[in-house]
Parts: structure tokens; sequence; C-alpha cells
């Protein structure tokens, strides 16, 4: 790029880094989905993964409206991020206690892409990109779901598991549910 000389310029160039970390965020997933634990969570994440994907593709949508080749950026925040969570991959613990932290590395994750979507939003907003502006919107509101549903799965027991040192989530929910 030739440098940041205008609001599109630095819309484009987030718009590329953003795109990057989501194709990344595909490829990370399903390691975490297999090393998960707790049912809940697998599930949630596979959920988020197919998300994920739709995210790529709305972000392709963008970039058709404006009249751009779809291409990334390589995203270093979200490759650091994700490295972290892949270092928890190749720890031996406690099933809880691994599961709540794949929730918190999720959570990096999710808050991340949510400032990303609010900056682009905004300068959407600004710019005048109105089609740019309502696919934007999508991804963020699932986004947003996402966090709060990573939030529930970590309070409804793993969490307490994990604090309470069982190993299995599902010991934490029967004693929730007497």
């Amino acid at each position: 790029m030739a440098g940041m000389k205008t609001l599109r310029d630095l819309f484009e160039d987030e718009l590329r880094d953003v795109y990057d970390a989501e194709k990344q965020i595909v490829k990370a997933l399903p390691k975490m989905i297999k090393a998960s634990g707790s049912e809940e969570l697998s599930s949630a994440l596979e959920s988020h993964l197919e998300e994920t994907r739709g995210h790529v593709e709305r972000l392709e949508r963008v970039f058709e409206s404006l009249d751009m080749r779809a291409r990334g950026k390589h995203c270093e925040g979200m490759a650091g991020i994700l490295e972290e969570g892949a270092n928890l991959l190749q720890e031996d613990g406690d099933e809880s206690v691994l599961d709540a932290g794949f929730i918190a590395a999720a959570q990096r994750v999710e808050h991340y892409e949510i400032t990303a979507y609010g900056s682009l939003m905004a300068w959407a907003k600004a710019l005048g990109l109105k089609d740019a502006l309502s696919l934007l919107k999508e991804n963020e509101a699932e986004e947003k779901a996402a966090d709060r549903q990573l939030t529930a799965i970590a309070e409804s027991g793993i969490n307490q598991a994990a604090a309470a040192g069982q190993g299995e989530h599902e010991e934490a929910m029967a004693g929730r549910r007497k």
C-alpha cells in the first residue's frame, strides 16, 4: 500500500487484516474443538467455526462491494493470540482447567474481532459505505453472541469444576442441579 493518506486507505488495510484474522481462526478452531473435554464447549466452538466461515464469506462480499480483490494482510495480532491458545493445547492437566483456559483463549479471539469490527463499522459509516457497514454489523453481532455464549458455558460449571479440582464438567453440573 502507498501509505495511510485517507480513512479509506486505513479502512482497506484493516479490512485485509481482519480477513486474514478470520482465515487464521478457521484453521485454528478445529484443534481446540478436538482438545476440548466439554461436549457443550466443543459444540459451541463447532458452531462458531461455521459462523467464522460465514464471516470470511461476508468479508469477501465487502471486498466485492468495494470493487476490491479479497486478499488478506497477515494479522500479527491474531497470530499472537492464536499462538497463546495453541500453547495451551500442549499442556497436560485437569480437563476442566484446560477447558477454562480454552474458553479464555477463545474469548481473547472474540474481543480482538469485536474491536476490529467496531473500528471498521465506524469508518464504513463515516465513508458512507452502507453495504459494507451492513455486512460488518452481521459479523460483529455474531462475535458478540459467541462471546456471551462462551461466558455462559464457563459459568455453567466449567469454572466451578476447575476451581474445585474436579476432572469433569458433568460433576459440577450434577451438583448444581440438586
